[in-house]
């Protein structure tokens, strides 16, 4: 267990630098184009795209981070009616049942980048490559969901 503990904290010192890591590029790439269109009236070509794809690096990379953090989306309405001693009780299969809707997420997000690898123009592979956030991302969030309901927690699910 002390093992799997150890991999779980490297994974989230990986996936943090990640997410900051792609916050930061994102902002500079967003500054330097806003730059080069009001001094230069050009542009970066392609900034605009790689922006939209640094920002589903952010969401992914951060909603890992989330999960592990117990940060992420829940259903408040489960923390109203449920006692602490349930909530507790709940966590582990709630936890496995929304790595069970990632890992599905995951197959269907890698059965559309292979299609996108194989039916892309040669001069527009860069781009797929950096399309491949969509299944890591849902690997990622399957990994961290699965991981929690193994590692569970010593505190509710619910903030109050």
């Amino acid at each position: 267990m002390l093992l799997i503990k150890r991999l779980h904290n490297k994974l989230i010192r990986l996936e943090t630098w990640l997410a900051a890591g792609s916050l930061f590029l994102l902002l500079a790439l967003a500054l330097l184009q806003v730059l080069a269109r009001n001094l230069f009236d050009a542009g970066i070509a392609e900034a605009d795209t790689l922006t939209r794809y640094l920002v589903l690096y952010v969401t992914f990379f951060g909603a890992a981070v989330a999960v592990q953090r117990n940060r992420h989306i829940k259903i408040d309405v489960c923390c109203s009616l449920l006692s602490p001693a349930m909530l507790r009780r709940l966590y582990r299969p709630m936890q496995m049942m929304a790595a069970v809707v990632c890992a599905f997420l995951a197959d269907a997000a890698i059965r559309y980048w292979r299609d996108e690898w194989l039916y892309a123009p040669d001069h527009e592979r860069w781009l797929v490559l950096v399309g491949l956030v969509m299944p890591v991302g849902f690997v990622l969030l399957t990994t961290q969901f699965f991981l929690a309901a193994i590692l569970g927690r010593d505190e509710t699910c619910c903030t109050l």
